[in-house]
C-alpha cells in the first residue's frame, strides 16, 4: 500500500499553489484557522456578490460567474470556513442572474473577450445547467441556507432529474452533490437509484483506475466513505482506486488532472487544487 509523502506535497503547494489552496491545506491538515480561508475566498468576490477573477481556474475573467461562485461556496463549506454574509451575497447575485426557469447557467456571456478554456462557451439562450445549479444548491442545503434562489433551484433540479435520459458526466456531479444534501432524503434516495443506472448504462464511470484520457472514476463521484454514491461501487473497486490515487503523487510532490491543460496558469491552479483534494480524500478513507 502506497503512503503519500506529506512533506513533499507541502513543498509542492508552497512552490506552486495559489494562496487559496495553501490556506485550505493549512486549515485541513495543519490546524489552521477558518478566517484565512474565508479571506482568501473573499479576495475573488465582486461588489455584486458573485465571484470571478479566475477563482475557477478555467474561466479567467474578472466578472462573476456561476462556476466561480460555486467554487467559492464549496471551498468555504469543505474547509468549515462558512461565512453567512458571503453566502447571502452569492445568493443575491445568483437570483439576479438566474434564467427564467431558475437555477444557474453554465457560463455567463461576460466570459467573451477574456481568456478561458475552450469548453467555457455560453449556451444559446442561456438555459439553466444541471451541473452548477446542482452543485450550488447542494452546498447551500448542506449549510441550511434559506433563500428564494435555492427554492427555485431545488424545484428545477427535481424536474431535471426526473427527465434526465442522456446526461453527461459533469451533469452527474451536479445531480449527486444535490442529492447528497437536499433535505428530502426519501426523494433523493429514489433519484440516486435512477442515477446509478444511468451512470453504468451510459458508461459514465471508468472502473479501471488505469483508464486513460478524460474519464471519470468512482472517487470522482464518491470521494468520501459517506458519499451518497459510494453505494454504487464495491469496496474492492474503491480500494483499487484509493491505491491508484495514493500512487499518483508525482516526483514534485503534487497530483495532476486528466483533462486538457489549456493554460499554464490554469494548470498550476488545478494542480494545487487536486493536490489538496487528493490528500483530503486519502485521509478521509484512512490512507493518511
Amino acid at each position: 500500500m502506497n503512503t503519500p509523502d506529506m512533506e513533499r506535497a507541502q513543498q509542492f503547494l508552497a512552490a506552486n499553489a495559489r494562496v487559496l489552496e495553501w490556506r485550505k491545506f493549512e486549515r485541513l491538515f495543519a490546524g489552521g484557522e477558518a478566517a484565512p480561508v474565508r479571506d482568501a475566498v473573499a479576495a475573488y468576490r465582486n461588489p455584486d456578490g458573485g465571484f470571478g477573477h479566475a477563482l475557477e481556474p478555467d474561466g479567467r475573467c474578472p466578472d462573476s460567474q456561476p462556476a466561480a461562485t460555486e467554487f467559492a461556496l464549496r471551498t468555504l463549506h469543505q474547509a468549515d470556513a462558512w461565512d453567512e454574509s458571503l453566502a447571502m451575497g452569492a445568493c443575491g447575485w445568483l437570483a439576479a442572474h438566474a434564467p427564467g426557469e431558475g437555477g444557474a447557467v453554465f457560463v455567463q456571456p461576460s466570459i467573451e473577450g477574456w481568456p478561458h478554456a475552450p469548453w467555457w462557451v455560453p449556451e444559446e439562450g442561456n438555459p439553466p445547467s444541471v451541473m452548477p445549479t446542482g452543485m450550488l444548491a447542494g452546498t447551500l442545503h448542506a449549510r441550511g441556507v434559506s433563500h428564494p434562489w435555492l427554492d427555485r433551484a431545488t424545484a428545477l433540479m427535481w424536474s431535471r432529474i426526473g427527465t434526465l435520459d442522456k446526461p453527461g458526466p459533469y451533469d452527474i456531479y451536479g445531480v449527486l452533490w444535490f442529492c447528497e444534501y437536499v433535505p428530502d432524503r426519501e426523494r433523493a434516495d429514489k433519484a440516486l437509484g435512477r442515477i446509478r443506472k444511468l451512470i453504468f448504462d451510459l458508461d459514465l464511470v471508468a472502473l479501471d483506475p488505469q483508464a486513460p484520457g478524460e474519464v471519470h472514476f468512482p472517487l470522482d463521484y464518491a470521494p468520501l466513505p459517506g458519499s451518497a454514491a459510494r453505494r454504487f461501487f464495491s469496496q474492492q473497486v474503491i480500494d483499487a482506486h484509493l491505491d491508484h490515487l495514493a500512487a499518483s503523487q508525482r516526483e514534485d510532490g503534487g497530483w495532476t488532472f486528466n483533462w486538457p491543460a489549456w493554460s499554464p496558469a490554469a494548470e498550476r491552479a488545478w494542480r494545487g487544487f487536486k493536490t489538496v483534494e487528493a490528500l483530503h480524500v486519502l485521509r478521509a478513507n484512512g490512507r493518511l
